[in-house]
């Protein structure tokens, strides 16, 4: 290994993550008497309160994506990455509106998964099924950004080299520590290191907001500096231009919808014990917000301190190398990694929880046991991480922020069978059908035109060109056709599939 690795940041960093995991593994020991299966490891026994459930929800939902790539992107292109502190407050009032719905028809039936809502309330296994499928595909890039962010973090502490298989050897470590915490452990553990991995975010970011702009004279000086480190770079700014209006709206708008349509955040939600609960986090989750304008912040004070990095993803060890004392930074770096360990563990569950519940019971063995299930899930948690370990090896991307926002593209495209669902069924299945298809297949061609190195999409409305989220652009698309599809067959009198849902099942 060429990287120097520090004693005491090594150490304190060590002992920092030992003392964490091995709590979150003694916890499976804390489990429900005579319950097991697939709704203890996946669901947590659907008995978390308030407490819990606000520290899982925000355990799975600011992640080292918010550590690591939000800051990152700031760097790169300023006042734009700032996008995510606005999807970040709207997408609460619809959290409140719309998942305690979810949450009382998954209760009556036994619902583990959004796919499993789909295929009662329209009863379709082909539309279930492709709900399941984008739901794991699309989280198979947020998995890998956890990966990425262990990796920026052992890279840092000089565990690197010069051949290949060194350069891989942080992201392997990375992919041993997820799969068997995973594995072990079940949905219990991330919920509880949930609570030590915020507390530990908060003071490392608190200490980082408050020690490095003293470095620079205060914060005036830090945004003179970074308005003029983005003048010579001729990218970026301080302040958003009107040029940037439109893919800044739309992305944020865009990931809001997503947001809660990924799996790994509809378990969490499923996992709380009631309704109520579901609405008091809808209140009280804004407060992480705050988090994440001080995290954005770092990516400004980066660019004032005009640091040179092989990758914009580098800026936060680089900032925290510069501000900290060596075993505070190894405290710092454990935070890091625990804020990827802990929704990387709840995203690969939720995958798992989709491939046993909608393929593997659907197509394979129809009367498994929820012991059986539960085995299933634990072992296809391992196929999760093994994928999304080749795609941080494979897919390159210049910022990691786009191996999250390439998974929010495709799994918004779920939002009309299941929000749409939880009030009527105003669609016909084969519509809805119809509308994932091509919308999923326009998104790809427009990502795959933009190299995957951007999500925002240039149009051109009334001789403007304007800049729009390819997430949105698809998402319109897909409510176009399934409109169309069920009005012409509704008037051809296609029968509509029995829907296994009462008006009842939805009050809580």
């Amino acid at each position: 290994m060429t990287g120097h690795i520090d004693t005491v940041t090594a150490t304190v960093f060590i002992i920092v993550l030992l003392i964490t995991a091995a709590s979150g593994l003694l916890v499976s020991r804390w489990q429900s008497r005579g319950r097991s299966g697939l709704d203890e490891w996946g669901l947590g026994g659907r008995q978390f309160g308030t407490l819990v459930t606000w520290f899982l929800v925000g355990g799975d939902f600011y992640t080292a994506y918010t550590i690591i790539a939000v800051p990152a992107l700031v760097f790169a292109v300023g006042a734009a990455g700032f996008f995510a502190l606005p999807y970040t407050i709207i997408v609460y009032p619809f959290v409140f509106a719309t998942m305690p719905r979810l949450w009382a028809v998954s209760r009556v039936h036994g619902l583990v998964t959004p796919a499993d809502f789909v295929r009662l309330r329209y009863g379709s296994h082909w539309l279930a099924s492709a709900v399941a499928l984008t739901g794991i595909v699309a989280l198979m890039p947020y998995v890998a950004l956890q990966f990425t962010g262990i990796e920026v973090v052992l890279s840092q502490m000089g565990i690197t080299g010069d051949t290949a298989v060194m350069r891989m050897a942080p992201v392997i470590v990375a992919f041993i520590g997820v799969a068997g915490f995973t594995f072990v452990a079940g949905l219990r553990a991330p919920a509880l290191i949930a609570f030590a991995k915020d507390i530990m975010i908060y003071i490392v970011v608190i200490v980082a907001v408050l020690a490095l702009p003293r470095h620079f004279g205060g914060y005036r000086n830090v945004f003179a500096l970074a308005a003029k480190h983005f003048a010579e770079q001729r990218a970026g700014s301080v302040i958003l231009q009107p040029s940037g209006f439109s893919a800044y709206a739309t992305l944020a708008l865009g990931s809001a919808l997503a947001a809660f349509m990924y799996p790994h955040t509809v378990t969490s939600v499923l996992a709380s014990s009631s309704a109520k609960v579901i609405r008091k986090n809808a209140v009280l989750l804004p407060a992480y917000t705050l988090l994440l304008g001080l995290v954005a912040l770092l990516g400004i004070v980066g660019a004032a301190a005009g640091l040179h990095l092989q990758s914009s993803k580098d800026v936060i060890p680089a900032l925290f190398t510069i501000a900290f004392p060596r075993w505070f930074l190894g405290f710092a770096f454990a935070a890091i990694t625990v804020a990827a360990l802990v929704p990387a563990a709840i995203m690969s569950i939720a995958a798992a929880n989709l491939f046993t519940r909608n393929l593997y019971l659907e197509y394979l063995k129809s009367d498994a046991s929820s012991r059986s299930q539960g085995i299933v899930a634990k072992n296809a948690s391992i196929g999760v991480n093994i994928c999304a370990l080749v795609l941080v090896l494979m897919l390159p991307m210049q910022y990691a922020i786009n191996l999250q926002l390439l998974g929010g593209v495709l799994v918004l495209q779920t939002l009309p069978a299941i929000v749409f669902g939880l009030w009527k069924r105003l669609f016909h299945h084969q519509a809805l059908l119809a509308g994932w298809g091509i919308s999923l297949a326009l998104a790809v061609v427009l990502l795959m035109r933009l190299r995957l190195q951007s999500s925002a999409y240039p149009i051109e409305i009334g001789g403007h060109v304007i800049a729009v989220y390819v997430g949105i652009i698809a998402l319109v698309a897909n409510l176009v056709i399934a409109t169309i599809g069920t009005l012409i067959m509704d008037a051809l009198q296609v029968t509509r599939a029995v829907d296994g849902t009462s008006a009842t099942d939805y009050v809580d």
